[in-house]
C-alpha cells in the first residue's frame, strides 16, 4: 500500500530565493520556523490569473500549506500574514544580503526555530521608516544577526575563551576572531581586534532569553569604531565559511554607495 504524503499546513515562512522551473511555475527556497530551509514547487505562479504571484516575495511574512516526500515538496497555498511593507532602497539590499546568506550556510531540512524569529526580527527593523537613527538600528541589527546565525549553525565558538587553549579572556587584553583559529589573543598590527571585555559582554547578550533584541542594543551602543571592527571580523568569518571573498549582494551595496 503506497504510504501517504506528507502534508504540512499553516506553517510560518519566508521566500529567500525563486527560480524560473518552467514558462508559468517556480521554484522556492523558504525559511519556515518548523522545518527549516526547505524547495518547493509552486505551480502556475507566473501566471497573471495565480492567487501565488502577489504573494510570493522576499521578505515577507507567509503562512504556507504544502505536501510531498521528495527533495522538492508542492505549495499548495500561501497567505500573506501582514505585518509590514517591503524594505526599500539600501535597507531591501541588506535584505538579500540575509537571504544570500542564509541561502550559503543554511542546509536544507534542518529546523532553526530561535534562527527563524532572529531572521522575523531583523526583516522587521529593514522595513521600518529610514533615516540616521534607524540607519544605525538596521546596522546593530545586522550584526546581531550574523552572530546568531553563526552561533546558531555551530560556527561561532565560545566569546568567553580563547579557542585553543581555553583560557579566560583579560578583559583589558585585545582579541580576534579569525576563521580558522577562533577567538586568540591579537598581534600588534591588528586593528580589527576588541578587548577582552567586549567579547565576554558580546557572549553574555547571546545568552540572553531575548538574544535578538539583547545584542542589538548591546551593539547600538558600541563605540563607532568597535563597532566597525566586530563587523570587519564578521564578515571575513562569514566571507570564509561562504567559500568567497565577498557576497553578491555586498558587493551591489558597495558599488551602489561608490556612485
Amino acid at each position: 500500500m503506497r504510504a501517504a504524503t506528507h502534508r504540512v499546513a499553516h506553517e510560518p515562512a519566508y521566500v529567500l530565493h525563486r527560480y524560473d522551473w518552467s514558462e508559468s511555475s517556480l521554484i522556492l527556497e523558504v525559511f519556515t520556523r518548523h522545518h527549516g530551509r526547505i524547495a518547493l514547487v509552486a505551480k502556475g505562479a507566473k501566471r497573471p490569473s495565480s492567487n501565488f504571484r502577489p504573494v510570493l516575495l522576499p521578505l515577507q511574512p507567509l503562512q504556507l500549506n504544502y505536501s510531498g516526500d521528495a527533495e522538492i515538496r508542492t505549495l499548495k497555498g500561501a497567505e500573506w500574514m501582514g505585518g509590514h511593507v517591503m524594505p526599500t532602497g539600501e535597507s531591501l539590499l541588506s535584505g538579500y544580503y540575509v537571504n544570500e546568506l542564509m541561502m550559503r550556510l543554511l542546509a536544507r531540512d534542518d529546523a532553526h526555530e530561535a534562527l527563524f524569529d532572529a531572521y522575523a526580527a531583523v526583516v522587521q527593523v529593514l522595513a521600518t521608516n529610514h533615516g540616521d537613527a534607524q540607519a544605525a538600528t538596521q546596522s546593530s541589527a545586522l550584526r546581531a544577526f550574523e552572530l546568531l546565525l553563526l552561533r546558531e549553525i555551530g560556527l561561532l565558538p565560545s566569546l568567553e575563551v580563547q579557542t585553543s587553549t581555553l583560557a579566560p579572556l583579560d578583559p583589558d587584553a585585545r582579541y580576534s576572531l579569525v576563521p580558522e583559529a577562533g577567538l586568540r589573543e591579537a598581534g600588534p598590527g591588528e586593528l580589527a581586534a576588541l578587548r577582552g571585555a567586549e567579547w565576554l559582554a558580546l557572549q553574555q547578550t547571546l545568552d540572553d532569553r531575548a538574544p535578538f533584541s539583547a545584542t542589538v542594543h548591546h551593539v547600538a551602543g558600541m563605540e563607532p569604531g568597535l563597532g566597525a571592527a566586530l563587523r570587519t571580523q564578521l564578515r571575513s568569518l562569514l566571507n570564509y565559511h561562504c567559500g568567497v571573498t565577498t557576497l553578491r549582494t555586498r558587493q551591489m551595496i558597495r558599488d551602489l554607495q561608490g556612485l
